[in-house]
Order: C-alpha cells, then sequence, then structure tokens
C-alpha cells in the first residue's frame, strides 16, 4: 500500500502565561491508503491535537508531516485551507450541521466544495435518509443527524476521513449504526478513515490501533480480523 500520511517527530506546545505545555511530544508514524485507523487513548492524551494537526486545522510546533510525499509542515494558510478543502473530510463528536438548512442543504453545502463529489441522492440513500431530505436537523434524532454529518463530510469524495469522537453523544446501537457507515465509505470508495476515540472496543474493527499516552505513541497493533460494528460487545 502507498502512503498517504507520514508524521515525523510530530511536537506541539502551547504556551500559558510563562508556562510551555507540551501536548505532542515527538510523535512518528505512517498511515497508508484505505486504512481503516483507530488512535486510542484517554482524555487529555494529545489525541485530539494529533487529528487537528492531521487535518491543517492546527500547526504544529515541530517536526514534519507529509501528504502524499508533499510537505504540510510549514505550509501557510493559502496552502493548508486548499488542503482542508480538497483533500480533508471532517467527522466531529457534536454534529454542527446548520439548523436552518434542510439535510440535503446541509450535504449540498460541502458537496459544492469539491471538483468530483458523490451523488447526494446517493449518499442519502447509503445513510438511510432518503425520506428525510427535507427535515431540518430540530426534526431528527441524534443519530440521524450524525448520519448527516457523515454524509456532509463525505460528500466532497475526500481522501482523508477525520473523525472526533463520532459516536461520543450517541447511544450503543446508534453508535454501531454510525461506525458502519463510515466502514462503508472505507469499504466502497477505498477511502482512509481515522477515527480517535478513548472507547477500546472501536479499535476492534479498525485494521490498526494507535495508542496515544501523555504526548507520546505508546504502541501500534494491527488488526489481522477485524470485526464489523455489529459483532463488537458493545
Amino acid at each position: 500500500m502507498n502512503k498517504i500520511l507520514e508524521v515525523r517527530d510530530l511536537r506541539k506546545n502551547y504556551v500559558l502565561g510563562e508556562v510551555e505545555l507540551q501536548v505532542i511530544r515527538g510523535v512518528s508514524f505512517e498511515i497508508y491508503e484505505g486504512e481503516f485507523v483507530v488512535i486510542l487513548g484517554p482524555s487529555g492524551s494529545g489525541k485530539s491535537t494529533i487529528l487537528n494537526i492531521l487535518g491543517g486545522i492546527d500547526q504544529m510546533s515541530g517536526g514534519r508531516m507529509f501528504f502524499r510525499e508533499q510537505p504540510i509542515h510549514g505550509a501557510n494558510d493559502v496552502k493548508l485551507t486548499n488542503y482542508r478543502r480538497n483533500h480533508i473530510g471532517f467527522v466531529f463528536q457534536f454534529y454542527n450541521l446548520i439548523p436552518n438548512l434542510t439535510a440535503k442543504e446541509n450535504i449540498e453545502m460541502a458537496s459544492e466544495l469539491s471538483v468530483n463529489p458523490i451523488p447526494i441522492d446517493e449518499l442519502l440513500e447509503q445513510i438511510g435518509l432518503s425520506d428525510r431530505a427535507d427535515y431540518f436537523p430540530s426534526k431528527m434524532s441524534g443519530g440521524q443527524q450524525q448520519r448527516v454529518a457523515i454524509a456532509r463530510a463525505i460528500a466532497k469524495n475526500p481522501d482523508l476521513l477525520l473523525c472526533d469522537e463520532p459516536t461520543g453523544a450517541l447511544d450503543v446501537k446508534t453508535g454501531a449504526q454510525v461506525l458502519e457507515l463510515l466502514l462503508d465509505f472505507n469499504k466502497k470508495y477505498g477511502k482512509t478513515v481515522i477515527i480517535i476515540t478513548h472507547n477500546a472496543e472501536i479499535s476492534k474493527i479498525g485494521s490498526r490501533t494507535f495508542y496515544i499516552k501523555d504526548g507520546l505513541l505508546d504502541k501500534v497493533e494491527a488488526n489481522q480480523n477485524p470485526l464489523h460494528p455489529s459483532e463488537v460487545n458493545w
């Protein structure tokens, strides 16, 4: 498999008054095309910071990062904006849908940013909400809103789908359905998916798990027999 991301000695510091806080303390790894990677760690371990740097939301304090061998470290705001727009999709714990737009309109907003979007009707069918295309977020359940958020993220056909605790606000059954959607996107379109979570059970569906502890990469485990979300003992 070809590398889609390469990270070398990644560091992130924050200055709070006279104190410099080291959040990420020299992390190195590669992620390959078509992988389903889980970044696992407790709250405060630095996993969200890593995800934000991978997605071009935040800049690193030190180290190097390459997307398909092209350097992202040291990129200016214009280059980072183009990187996010052309290659990255984000799914957050809280859905961040625009309340005065329907489900279909929320998805359309993202697809208009892409030169090669996935058809919206195809996405609505995939997430099982074709009959709710004209519903506003206030008329949908949390699980339905998260499915719309996922469809919005993948509408522009991103190379990388980055998910920040996508099941954190959902019940077990709905969370499993959301993970199934993410896995379907990974397999159907051959795109790379990265999920950060504190839930160790989610690691059972990934191809590899990166364990983050105190801003360091503690270990990496390959999963030879990933489970389907319906098979996990939630």
